[in-house]
This record gives structure tokens, sequence and C-alpha cells, in this order.
């Protein structure tokens, strides 16, 4: 896919794409911070015909600063953002139940 990426800033910006476009699914990214131990944040990523838009929110605290998404710690103290964590919110701040969310890996 080539075209534009545009940075969107705000959750109610990307939120109200997602409205107006009405996507069948939307991509999103945990991107973890070295150590692993200090997560850097989330990317939601909505494709559209020669543009993606990006949103992008980091941990501050116990939970993601726009979103307010939680942080969970594992055993050996490192954050993590639970897939479903991020699903739910998604859906329920859009009320799109059948709204399809793919985790996107890069290496």
């Amino acid at each position: 896919m080539s075209g534009k990426v545009v940075r969107v800033k705000s959750w109610e910006e990307f939120k109200r794409l997602i409205t107006e476009h009405k996507p069948e699914s939307i991509a999103y990214n945990v991107e973890q911070g070295v150590p692993a131990r200090h997560l850097t944040g989330l990317r939601l990523i909505l494709p559209l015909k020669g543009i993606q838009y990006v949103f992008i929110d980091n941990a501050v605290g116990n939970s993601l600063r726009k979103t307010g998404i939680p942080l969970r710690k594992d055993n050996l103290g490192n954050l993590y953002i639970r897939d479903e964590d991020v699903k739910s919110f998604v859906r329920s701040e859009l009320k799109m139940k059948n709204l399809k969310l793919h985790p996107y890996w890069t290496i």
C-alpha cells in the first residue's frame, strides 16, 4: 500500500474519522520500550485507500495518557497492554461491536 500517512493527535479526532469512514477493521501495535519494563505506547492505524491515519498514545503512570487504557504488570514487573483491553476500549467508545481490530507486528 502506498500513500500518505497522517498522524492524528487526539483520540476524539481519530474516533471521528472511524465513525465517518465506517471501516470493517483497524490495526493496532503495542510498542515496547527497552528494557521491556518500560512500555512505550499504543499505535492505532486506520488504513483507507491511499491514506493511513495513525493515532499514538503513550504510557504515563499506570495507564495510557490519552485513552486511559490500563497498563498491566507481569510477574517480572514488565508493563504490558492486554489485547482485550484495547479491543474493549475501542469498541465501547465507538459503539461498534463488530469492528475488527488486528494486531500489527513489525520486525
